[in-house]
């Protein structure tokens, strides 16, 4: 009788782990269908003052991935004076100069919906300026200018321009969590962005400057001088900033479709996966 009720319970317990992965299957299917049935909203925040380095193409290479999953996208550009949609499903900010900066800033103050769209979960990727200016203060016109708070980060300025190759390994922060492949692009900034406790750092330096050097770090009054100069990009909620240039999402891939995943709210690996030779050929040579 015994051996009855153990060889039932087991049979039980198996019926309930065979219905409970069915279940997740189910679920894993359902996500990847809405996936595909999706139409993609990709926000271009101002790209006739932040559109300097090319950073534009991180729109373009999300709108491409999604198409090439099947997935409709659309880029909307949302110049200088325009209201931002807050209901778009995520938003790519580029970089620009010192007067650019503090036109972008002070029209997304006051707009405030880029705001409501970070904290309603959208991803927002923001590049070089773009990191700054979502920040809590950053240095412009020889002054300090309120940024837009997204990110615990102060930027200061660094002594010598940090320009050059720079690479990473991925922290896994917050919503990186599974990024696994290292990160690469190229640098070109006079700012130094110091990370307060609320904000983590994206990647790992293993080549270049990244966020500060260790005179600048001292000068944003770092707590931990060592590990701000040891920091790439930062992530915080649904917020990921980074100096890399490149485009950083065309150097990439996994990093272009975390972004994805995260606006179209499913997980990375319910992505189906693209095999693009040529990127991984371009990213082996970068990473040498």
């Amino acid at each position: 009788m015994a051996h009855d009720k153990h060889d039932a319970a087991a049979g039980n317990a198996a019926a309930d782990n065979a219905a409970a992965n069915h279940n997740a299957a189910e679920r894993t299917a359902e996500a990847s269908e809405s996936a595909k049935k999706a139409e993609l909203n990709i926000g271009l925040v101002l790209p006739d003052v932040l559109g300097t380095y090319g950073d534009d193409g991180n729109a373009l290479v999300l709108r491409q991935r999604a198409r090439m999953r099947g997935i409709s996208a659309q880029i909307h550009p949302i110049k200088l004076g325009e209201p931002v949609p807050s209901q778009l499903d995520a938003y790519t900010v580029g970089g620009g100069e010192d007067s650019a900066q503090i036109l972008a800033v002070e029209h997304l103050l006051a707009d405030g919906g880029l705001h409501k769209a970070a904290r309603a979960g959208a991803p927002v990727f923001a590049i070089c300026a773009g990191f700054q200016l979502v920040g809590e203060t950053f240095r412009a016109a020889g002054r300090e200018v309120e940024g837009l708070g997204l990110i615990d980060a102060r930027t200061v300025t660094l002594q010598k321009r940090a320009i050059g190759e720079v690479a990473s390994q991925p922290t896994q922060a917050g919503v990186t969590s599974s990024l696994t492949s290292p990160l690469t692009g190229f640098e070109n900034h006079m700012g130094a962005s110091v990370l307060g406790p609320d904000a983590h750092p994206l990647g790992a330096i293993t080549t270049g400057i990244g966020n500060c050097d260790a005179d600048a770090a001292r000068a944003g009054a770092a707590d931990d001088v060592a590990a701000q100069t040891r920091a790439e990009g930062a992530v915080q909620g649904s917020v990921i900033a980074t100096y890399m240039h490149g485009p950083a999402l065309a150097r990439n891939p996994q990093l272009a479709d975390l972004v994805l995943s995260m606006a179209l709210g499913c997980t990375l690996d319910e992505l189906e996966p693209l095999e693009i030779p040529a990127i991984e050929q371009l990213r082996t040579e970068r990473l040498r």
